[in-house]
């Protein structure tokens, strides 16, 4: 597995919210997936409203999220 940074935006009804989250995945279309999956079952939200500007691999030693950290086997 390798480490992900999703940045990206979503519709809020009051605005438009920005989010960054750390996810780890074999390539950036399980990490799409997931991320649609993640953010649209805690925010009540449709794929559509979900806007994903960048994905990005990180390094291990950049990784911040102990769980992503943990899944991709790094120490530290």
């Amino acid at each position: 597995m390798r480490a992900f940074r999703v940045t990206g935006s979503f519709a809020d009804p009051r605005k438009e919210q920005l989010f960054s989250i750390e996810m780890a995945a074999d390539d950036e279309a399980a990490v799409r997936e997931k991320t649609l999956s993640t953010i649209g079952s805690r925010h009540k939200m449709k794929r559509w409203q979900i806007k994903i500007d960048r994905i990005e691999e990180i390094p291990a030693d950049q990784v911040e999220s102990h769980l992503v950290k943990y899944q991709i086997g790094a120490r530290g």
